[in-house]
This record gives structure tokens, sequence and C-alpha cells, in this order.
């Protein structure tokens, strides 16, 4: 098993920037492939980017591609999303999750979750 803590969230002007940590606990956070969701009022949850067991191979929603770059440094079992160019739809609750099935977009197949890091952007 592995337990996960997000950090980082805040309220950012659009254009911004903000850094998003999530910290395992737990054996083997390197066998595990690491995701960031979303989710927004009244919506559902949404995949935002995901990580390969080493970081060198990632993958993204297309609403945030080109902004947002996920990365891993599995020496401090962390994993991180750097997201730039900030807009007000990127407004949401972010977690991150933990699969050993592979770098999936759907939300199901990830069994280990975070409790979320509110991210809030205005206009």
């Amino acid at each position: 098993q592995v337990q996960l803590v997000e950090s980082g969230g805040g309220l950012v002007q659009a254009g911004g920037s903000l850094r998003l940590s999530c910290a395992a606990s737990g054996r083997a956070f390197s066998r595990y492939y690491m995701a960031w969701f979303r989710q927004a009022p009244g919506k559902e949850r949404e995949f935002v980017a995901s990580s390969n067991l080493s970081g060198f191979g990632t993958r993204y929603a297309d609403s945030v591609k080109g902004r947002f770059t996920i990365s891993r440094d599995n020496a401090k079992n962390t994993v991180f999303l750097e997201m730039n160019a900030l807009k007000p739809e990127d407004t949401a609750l972010y977690y991150c999750a933990a699969s050993s099935v592979g770098m999936v977009i759907t939300a199901t197949l990830y069994p280990y979750w975070g409790q979320g890091t509110q991210v809030t952007v205005s206009s």
C-alpha cells in the first residue's frame, strides 16, 4: 500500500504558476505509476497528467498540454505537478493517485488517492 499527501495548492491570478507536491509513504514508491486528477464543483473528476515508473514517460490531458509538467523524484518518494499559465478553468481540487496498472487516464484504475489540494485561479 501507499499513502499520499498533496500540498502546494492556493489562490493565484490568471497567468500565474503553482507547483503541487505529493508525498508518498509506504514501500516501493518507484513501482507505482503516478497521476494527477482534478475535480471542479459540479463536475466529474478528470485526468490531468500521469508518469511512468521512471518519470521519463508522461501523458497529459489536452487541456493542460504545454502548460503543466508532471515529474517525480523516486529517491524522495514525491511526485510534482508544475502548473504554468494558469487559467480560471483550472480551478479545482487536485488529487494525486497511484496505480500499478500503467499510465492510464481512468480514475477507477487508481486504487490509492490523496485527500486533495485546492487550486483557485482568479481572473
